[in-house]
């Protein structure tokens, strides 16, 4: 009983409040632009110009699984579109209500998965056509255009403005696109050892393809290393690792001594603290580099002017005006586990450990690194050991 209790219980795993409110907002503007490109809610049955059902359920695909393959805009348009001509056609032909309606589900799924355009709510287009025979034959093959393909394309567009706006990723990312250096490198989380044909195979011989996009399996497959790679120090915390005699700045630590800190010391961050070592944010050196680039005029001496900004000492740039804030933290007790896949992902340098509000240490990638090659020289030691 309790295996077919849990095998007919949720099968989505839980996500977090802030994501559902994010999908079913972004649904509410994609319906009202798809609304409004279509001027609903004047229906024009002669024009098209009107939302139908299945545009609720491209919806939940390209707001609430932007990831994948179903959702993405070749699917989603020519889906739609292709479904739409299989429900007009079968109106044409067949007189019959169930015997309409049926073929022209079944023969708008085999339509899209031949043009790899596989997306349920096509389905919903093609009944939707098959049960209303004299509307869709007075708009003829104009049905698929409108309201289905502008409908559709509305829905995508804004799918796409509203995915960049809210940190996720619609279309979803290619495996060979560029890292965020702009270089052709692989991610390191998507550096793998297998290509793209191979991750490729593995989707199609698990039938999996229509789930999961190559570059989505691959960072997968990299999370997944990373959190065996923990495994090793499966033991070991934060509080083990960090480094606890800080060096660290104040909001109004002018620019030109931070950089004097990072020439100094030769760290490549430095948290920015209040009062009796109450956290602010954490400045990274990319950050100051990146202040002098966006300073600096296109022209000869342009550096050398910028650097003299940030060194001016009547009105020196301050330590605020460039810290994040927006970083990851941890506590004394987070695991090493749990650092390693920030660490992994190329976006985070350093991770501030914090108690009440305090910053009590710091965790480098190059203390991750160090405590990970401990453990490897341990595990080694004692594999020695244990051979006769």
């Amino acid at each position: 009983m309790t295996h077919f209790l849990r095998a007919v219980g949720p099968a989505v795993p839980h996500a977090s409040p802030r994501e559902a409110v994010r999908a079913g907002f972004g649904a509410i503007l994609g319906l009202l632009a798809a609304g409004l490109f279509l001027l609903a809610p004047s229906v024009d049955i002669r024009l098209g110009l009107y939302l139908i059902a299945p545009f609720g359920a491209t919806s939940v695909l390209v707001f609430a699984a932007p990831n994948s393959p179903l959702a993405q805009p070749w699917s989603a348009i020519m889906g739609n579109v292709v479904a739409a001509f299989v429900g007009i056609a079968t109106c044409m032909v067949i007189a019959d209500p169930v015997i309409r309606v049926s073929v022209a589900v079944g023969l708008a799924i085999t339509a899209m998965i031949l043009i790899r355009a596989l997306h349920p709510p096509g389905g919903a287009v093609a009944m939707t056509a098959a049960l209303s025979p004299e509307a869709t034959l007075k708009l003829g093959w104009y049905f698929a255009l409108a309201p289905v393909a502008c409908g559709t394309i509305a829905l995508v567009l804004v799918a796409v403005v509203y995915a960049r706006l809210t940190g996720r990723r619609y279309p979803f990312r290619q495996f060979e696109e560029k890292n965020a250096h702009g270089t052709g490198d692989l991610d390191p989380i998507k550096r793998i050892g297998l290509s793209e044909g191979e991750l490729v195979t593995i989707l199609e011989r698990y039938n999996q393809t229509m789930n999961l996009g190559v570059a989505d399996l691959a960072r997968l497959i990299g999370a997944a290393e990373m959190v065996m790679a923990s495994h090793h120090g499966a033991g070991s915390t934060a509080a083990d690792i960090m480094a606890r005699d800080l060096v660290s700045v104040t909001s109004e630590t002018p620019l030109f001594e931070v950089a004097d800190l990072f020439r100094r010391h030769g760290f490549t961050s430095l948290p920015v603290v209040r009062g009796q070592d109450e956290f602010l944010g954490i400045i990274f050196q990319i950050h100051l580099i990146r202040r002098v680039g966006e300073s600096s005029p296109r022209r000869p001496g342009g550096f050398r002017t910028a650097m003299a900004r940030l060194t001016g000492r009547s009105s020196p740039a301050r330590a605020w005006e460039i810290m994040e804030t927006r970083i990851p933290r941890a506590t004394p007790q987070t695991p090493i586990a749990a650092l390693l896949p920030l660490m992994a992902e190329g976006h985070c340098e350093a991770v501030p450990v914090l108690e009440d509000h305090r910053i009590v240490g710091i965790v480098t990638r190059t203390d991750i690194i160090a405590a990970l090659a401990h453990q490897s020289a341990q595990d080694q030691q004692e594999q020695v050991a244990t051979q006769p």
